[in-house]
């Protein structure tokens, strides 16, 4: 075992505090990496206000984690001491399921392990995430950084950018494709990048205006205010799929009947309520909703391959340990552009 500086959160309301948490000793299949940058996602924030479900106190978040690899088990063939590696949301699964024998570990059938509020099939402790020194994870869900990466930017992609990836893949984005992505944060302006770098043509649906310049200078054909009535009118059925990303309960029939014959909305994005989905906004037209989680590991490579050949970066503010809960404010009152990436060398 060795001790590490953490930042966490020791109920599901006060601030998060300095801790000081354990990592197993380094297996024979596992890579200890010293963290140099950790994203924060709102998924941290929901996780330790319990708005999905209950969790173990002390909880260190944090499931966007770059550094370094300082420390190799002996059996260790994929990562060297001194690559700079990522991880991602999920550090281990069952590998014996169809789901994780295609690749797609995210959907284990017999559950994969969190990152962080997860158990450690190693040992049966709680995972703790990356809003600390280092982390010891299996070698096999550890993803090599391509060349070409910005090691300060690019962990929002372990998250934001493979969950919007992943859709856009699966449902065949592309040149001729009309994408539609709601909601433009931290999720949602990975996904108009990424749409943008596929080759569709991209329609961003944002509240008001105030982002309206962003979105087209990441290469949006258009941007709509989704409280103009007449704009939404005119775009209906002008749509192949849409990518929403917002964690807010929202009349999803709107949207819905943006999508032209056989279109698909897809959430990626998990308010904690439920939405009512009216059947004839589905069924004139053969429209689907769906779902959709993160990515597998070997889809993560992708993503991050696709990443580094065609320049796209999250946009991101670098933010000390001291500044993580003026950070979560922030993201809670939606006054970041657009993800915020801890400098774990402060802790």
């Amino acid at each position: 075992m060795r001790t590490v500086n953490a930042y966490g959160a020791v109920n599901a309301t006060d601030p998060l505090v300095p801790l000081m948490i354990e990592r197993r000793d380094v297996g024979a299949h596992d890579v200890l990496i010293d963290i140099d940058y950790a994203g924060i996602c709102h998924s941290d924030i929901h996780t330790v206000r319990g708005d999905w479900g209950p969790i173990a106190y002390p909880q260190v978040v944090g499931h966007e984690i770059v550094g370094r690899v300082a420390e190799v088990g002996g059996a260790v063939t994929r990562h060297r001491v001194g690559d700079l590696v990522g991880v991602g949301c999920q550090s281990n699964s069952c590998r014996e399921c169809t789901q994780c024998l295609q690749g797609h570990d995210q959907y284990c059938l017999n559950g994969n392990t969190q990152t962080y509020n997860g158990i450690d099939p190693a040992d049966g402790t709680i995972t703790q995430g990356g809003y600390s020194q280092a982390i010891v994870t299996n070698e096999d869900y550890v993803v090599a950084i391509p060349v070409g990466l910005d090691p300060a930017k690019v962990a929002p992609l372990l998250c934001a950018g493979i969950t919007t990836y992943s859709p856009l893949k699966h449902w065949n984005a592309g040149p001729g494709t009309r994408v539609g992505v709601v909601g433009m944060g931290g999720l949602g302006h990975m996904g108009v990048k990424l749409a943008v770098a596929l080759g569709a043509d991209v329609t961003v649906l944002s509240r008001g205006t105030k982002k309206r310049d962003d979105a087209l200078a990441f290469g949006a054909d258009r941007y709509v205010d989704t409280t103009d009535v007449g704009a939404l009118r005119e775009l209906r059925g002008g749509l192949d799929l849409i990518v929403n990303t917002v964690s807010a309960g929202l009349d999803i029939s709107r949207y819905l009947n943006l999508l032209d014959v056989d279109g698909t909305l897809v959430n990626v994005g998990a308010p904690a309520e439920p939405f009512s989905v009216p059947a004839f906004a589905l069924i004139p037209r053969r429209r689907s909703l769906a779902g959709s989680t993160t990515g597998g590991i070997p889809e993560i490579e992708e993503m991050l391959e696709f990443c580094a050949e065609h320049g796209v970066h999250p946009e991101t503010e670098l933010v000390s340990a001291e500044g993580i809960n003026e950070a979560w404010d922030r993201v809670l009152s939606a006054d970041v552009r657009y993800r915020f990436v801890i400098d774990a060398k402060t802790l």
